[in-house]
């Protein structure tokens, strides 16, 4: 390998909070956040009247120095030094060594800290030849423990942005099945492992799920990592981050008619319509689950869930115009299929109540007006108003004409 500039651990206590490097001289505001002196004097001398770290209001621009603080770190520069490459490949080769002989205790923990630390420690393991290969091992291992485990995914998560290492997982989780099924691995943390990762177990699948083959193969029954998804955000719902990590996997994986209708056997609707209708749900999550129900729209196991839910049009209806222009254009088009292109009699009621000929007006008013979007739209008062005309009901569904014939479903 060529050489480069490593990068050694530094306390996170010693680093700016604004220029992120070691501080030289740290001082502290009325607020209690150190700073380096020069990058805090350049944010006050810039007009700001707040802590950059809390955003707090300041009640006086004066700060101390932090003499304890600077002591410490005075301390720890005399006694570090930054290792060779040398150095650092004969550490590498005493980690996989150590991992290959079962000798996780520190190796772990010390490679955890080390890709922590910095982009070019990330780089160097990521390229190191063989380490890959030799930290992918651990996850083929059955009965690991699951504070190995969660390291090694750590460890995976820091890395699989790195050039050529997501091709790289892609080979080795998948191509080595079934002689070593990774997936039970990911599946041990999903159940037993920390929200932390938990969170860098999606990462990680998602880098990794790319094509349709991987997809499939991720998404496979046998495989039975879908249900345990879904009973994870099913029993974990109040965590809107892991939440929206979920949904972004789940629609990154549905790419094929079997999958959709799984999840939809799963109860993904009823999950989706739950949390739409919930008032602490955080705007990214509500438009990702529009999103995920644009897509198992298109099934018909998905349609048939939508038309069975109680609640789901009802919340989708409340929920226009109060999210992304692209997330309104996924409500829409949900609407206008199972209004519309289906004339699924209970969607069109349920609408009609909820106001919902008021509601796709004003998306037609709105910055939605054109295309595709601007036709469903016409289309959904058409079939909202007859419904209305009803009394509420719509007994007697007709069949509909539209010339929106850009959705195509399985």
């Amino acid at each position: 390998m060529g050489r480069v500039e490593l990068c050694i651990t530094v306390p996170s206590l010693f680093h700016c909070p604004i220029s992120l490097d070691v501080m030289n001289s740290p001082v502290s505001l009325c607020t209690g956040v150190t700073y380096d002196r020069s990058s805090i004097q350049h944010w006050l001398d810039s007009g700001h009247d707040t802590c950059p770290a809390t955003m707090q209001v300041l009640s006086s621009k004066d700060f101390v120095p932090n003499l304890t603080l600077r002591r410490l770190i005075n301390l720890w520069a005399s006694t570090t030094s930054s290792p060779s490459p040398a150095d650092l490949e004969e550490k590498v080769v005493v980690w996989m060594e150590e991992i290959s002989n079962a000798k996780f205790e520190r190796c772990l923990d010390s490679i955890v800290e080390f890709v922590s630390c910095g982009e070019v420690n990330r780089s160097f393991l990521a390229s190191f030849d063989g380490f890959l290969e030799t930290i992918v091992g651990v996850l083929s291992v059955n009965g690991m423990q699951i504070r190995v485990l969660e390291s090694v995914i750590r460890i995976l998560s820091l890395i699989v942005l790195e050039n050529g290492v997501s091709e790289k997982l892609q080979k080795l989780i998948f191509k080595s099945y079934p002689n070593s099924n990774c997936l039970a691995s990911f599946i041990s943390i999903l159940r037993n492992g920390s929200l932390e990762s938990k969170m860098a177990c999606f990462t990680v699948l998602e880098s990794v799920t790319t094509d349709n083959e991987s997809k499939r193969f991720i998404a496979g029954v046998e495989n039975n990592l879908l249900p345990v998804i879904i009973h994870l955000i099913k029993i974990d719902n109040d965590d809107q981050e892991l939440y929206e990590v979920v949904l972004s996997f789940l629609i990154a994986v549905s790419v094929t008619r079997s999958i959709k209708s799984q999840l939809v056997q799963l109860g993904i609707v009823e999950v989706l319509s739950d949390m739409m209708s919930s008032q602490n749900a955080a705007i990214s999550v509500v438009e990702k689950s529009l999103k995920m129900l644009s897509i198992v729209c298109t099934c018909a196991d998905g349609r048939s869930a939508l038309s069975s839910d109680q609640k789901c049009a009802g919340a989708i209806v409340k929920r226009l115009m109060k999210v992304s222009k692209k997330a309104t254009e996924d409500a829409v088009l949900v609407l206008w299929s199972m209004c519309c292109l289906f004339s699924d009699e209970k969607v069109v009621e349920k609408v009609a109540s909820s106001n919902g000929v008021t509601k796709v007006l004003l998306v037609m008013q709105s910055e939605v007006r054109e295309g595709n979007v601007r036709r469903m739209c016409g289309d959904l008062i058409k079939v909202l108003r007859l419904g209305c005309k009803n009394g509420g009901g719509f007994s007697g569904v007709v069949s509909y004409e539209t010339i929106t014939t850009h959705i195509m479903p399985c």
